[in-house]
């Protein structure tokens, strides 16, 4: 059985490593960003590219199922806002930390919105939308 201080350290050493990997290949860099999502450079899109086939890959080889099924009503307008927040910002939720822990200060900024922004998603949820109790992340 696992403590929680060894779940807690291979934690640390796995978000340390995946920063530390991110950061070099460029994701927390805004710019980098920036040219990605004008097809200046594909570079940082062919390295997201093959992330993904690598997670592919291993979920086939652990042969890990998923049956589709609906398509919750809130995945479309989510993710053009998702696009949309990581366009403008340089960073998903995850890489505003990383921009910190660089020296990077304005993505604090970033950090805000996303809070604010979840916030805001579970209010209008409950208010307006009454939808399922994870459509607003975190």
């Amino acid at each position: 059985m696992r403590t929680r201080g060894a779940i807690l350290l291979a934690s640390i050493i796995t978000g340390l490593a995946l920063g530390y990997t991110v950061t070099n290949i460029g994701f927390g860099d805004y710019a980098e960003l920036n040219r990605m999502f004008t097809f200046q450079d594909l570079r940082m899109l062919l390295s997201f590219a093959g992330a993904v086939v690598i997670l592919v890959c291993a979920f086939a080889l652990l042969r890990v199922r998923r049956t589709p099924g609906r398509i919750h009503a809130g995945v479309i307008p989510g993710a053009v806002l998702f696009g949309t927040g990581w366009a403008i910002s340089g960073g998903c939720p995850a890489i505003p930390i990383i921009q910190v822990a660089s020296g990077y200060l304005p993505a604090l900024i970033t950090i805000v919105g996303v809070i604010v922004g979840i916030r805001l998603c579970r209010w209008a949820n409950a208010r307006y939308f009454h939808l399922d109790r994870g459509s607003c992340g975190l």
